[in-house]
């Protein structure tokens, strides 16, 4: 899955609204010492400021930025504000914090890597279990008779996915309604799966993290490296008597 890094987006937008406002924003009766705490937001500029203020610095600790150099932050934010040339180019800076996340989801995800192989390592020892050649682990809970839906079918199918430790983090059931996707639309852990299981099937797959969401995860509830397990029930082929 394509990975699209949208923070330097974000700060150029956030940056020009405050710009903007602050334009329209009235001056106070006296200007403060630069050293003053800041006690009040007074007006939205003041707010936007800090409010994406919080945001950087939630972003820069994720990323494990402990101590920018504030200074360079800052001048930063005001060349780019005023329009002048930056020391970086936004594609040099895009590059470099490419750079910064793919160093944390390998370091990260080497952790959860090394979970799911323990798990998978003892999980195909157990009575119904079967590994494909790729790592895909399957368990036939209810048998399907129907067609086996081909790498150009679109499917409908419900499922449950939980990580190792049972967490859940997505159910088509409590939804209501199946999953309406082409085989080739998913995890390659699905991909594979599908084409395997007849209509009516309902299996549990046991997904290592390579076929899954790699070092990077999905979201906040998916961590980079994790294997995950789903509950697959595979409800129908989509048009299917107009394509047999």
């Amino acid at each position: 899955m394509k990975k699209v890094f949208l923070f330097p987006s974000v700060l150029m937008f956030v940056a020009t609204t405050i710009h903007a406002q602050s334009k329209t924003a009235k001056p106070a009766a006296k200007p403060k010492p630069a050293t003053a705490a800041v006690s009040s937001l007074r007006t939205t500029n003041d707010s936007l400021s800090y409010a994406f203020g919080v945001s950087l610095g939630s972003y820069l600790k994720s990323q494990g930025v402990g101590a920018p150099n504030f200074a360079l932050l800052n001048k930063a934010i005001d060349q780019t504000l005023k329009g002048q040339k930056p020391l970086l180019s936004p594609e040099a800076s895009n590059q470099l914090m490419h750079r910064l996340a793919e160093v944390k989801a390998q370091k990260t995800s080497g952790v959860e890597k090394q979970k799911g192989k323990q798990y998978l390592e003892q999980n195909k020892k157990k009575t119904g279990i079967t590994e494909t050649p790729s790592g895909l682990q399957y368990e036939i809970l209810t048998k399907g008779t129907g067609a086996v839906p081909k790498s150009t079918d679109t499917v409908m199918a419900h499922y449950r996915g939980t990580l190792l430790d049972g967490k859940e983090f997505d159910n088509s059931y409590t939804r209501g309604e199946p999953l309406t996707i082409p085989v080739t639309g998913v995890i390659p852990g699905w991909t594979e799966a599908l084409q395997l299981m007849p209509v009516g099937s309902k299996w549990k797959l046991y997904i290592p993290s390579s076929l899954a969401y790699g070092d990077y995860g999905a979201g906040q509830e998916i961590p980079g490296g994790s294997a995950l397990i789903f509950e697959v029930e595979l409800v129908g082929i989509k048009n299917q008597k107009a394509t047999q």
